[in-house]
């Protein structure tokens, strides 16, 4: 406790833009009975001491840009990224329905003044029913289809909309583990890929988020701050529960109550000496309304304490 004390007392983490995001109030579908409104969202994510937010599931927030622009400007928001869901491991076939995807997420985005767009590779296990979709372990060949694909994805998302795409490490998708993660990392162009560092996937996933970034710190583009409860994880990992219904179960859990600890996470981003996002994320779909506005609060509140 002295030493984390210690660390959140020291200087200020001038690097680091802190934010959060639909996800934080239980906002997982573009359209959903037990989310929030997105005026509320909007309110409430504003009170709570934030500037910076993401776009969340396309459809959430408003899609016409002016709309949005004077929602977010008239509460001192701002956008950071869009976020789009791709499954490029399945090569060249599906590229033109990727990019009509892709296209007006991209387009938003850019109108919105950020300059990320969030890829995140499609769940081989639905995340709701643990249906199983596909194999949980890529054959070399569909490899091969991940990386080309992540690349053209970044080239053309760079070229059309003058964006970089940051790739976000998920449970139950195929970049997952630390071996995962890095069998991507060196086998795409740094020039064309960065990655989100998710802190808590990365910790469901059994990585080490500290580690990442000395060793991969080019690499990491954007971080999203997440905490798992140990006790949780080790209830999902017995009973191979699919991530939705981890979820449900509290998997992911309020800060600083879980793991990673978040002040060596952020002290070694800084390190990096580049501007970084580190956008808040605490999945828990579904939630009762009132419980998000609190949670958020507290978690500014420590995040500053935090230096950030």
């Amino acid at each position: 406790m002295a030493q984390q004390t210690e660390m959140s007392r020291g200087s200020r983490l001038t690097r680091i833009r802190i934010g959060s995001a639909p996800d934080s109030w239980g906002v997982w579908f573009p359209d959903d009975p037990q989310q929030v409104p997105w005026s509320r969202f909007l309110d409430e994510v504003a009170a709570s001491g934030y500037e910076w937010i993401e776009l969340g599931p396309y459809g959430y927030l408003p899609t016409d840009p002016v709309l949005l622009a004077d929602e977010t400007r008239r509460r001192g928001l701002k956008v950071s990224a869009g976020t789009v869901f791709t499954g490029l491991h399945h090569g060249p076939a599906v590229w033109d329905r990727t990019w009509e995807h892709v296209s007006a997420i991209a387009g938003l985005t850019r109108a919105m003044g950020a300059r990320h767009l969030v890829v995140i590779p499609s769940f081989w296990r639905d995340d709701k029913t643990g249906e199983v979709l596909e194999d949980a372990t890529l054959t070399p060949e569909q490899w091969r289809h991940l990386a080309s694909q992540t690349e053209r994805l970044g080239h053309e998302v760079r070229e059309r909309y003058g964006l970089d795409i940051v790739v976000h490490p998920h449970a139950d998708t195929h970049i997952d583990t630390e071996e995962n993660v890095a069998r991507f990392l060196d086998a795409t162009d740094p020039a064309l890929v960065s990655l989100c560092l998710d802190t808590g996937h990365y910790a469901y996933c059994g990585g080490d988020s500290v580690k990442l970034i000395e060793t991969y710190g080019e690499r990491v583009g954007y971080l999203h701050l997440k905490q798992v409860d140990p006790a949780v994880l080790a209830e999902v990992r017995a009973q191979d529960m699919p991530f939705g219904p981890a979820v449900g179960r509290g998997v992911m859990c309020e800060p600083p109550a879980g793991v990673p600890a978040l002040e060596p996470v952020l002290a070694a981003a800084e390190k990096l000496g580049v501007d970084l996002f580190a956008i808040v994320e605490q999945d828990m779909y579904p939630c009762a309304p009132d419980k998000p506005l609190p949670i958020a609060r507290r978690t500014r509140a420590f995040l500053r304490s935090c230096g950030a």
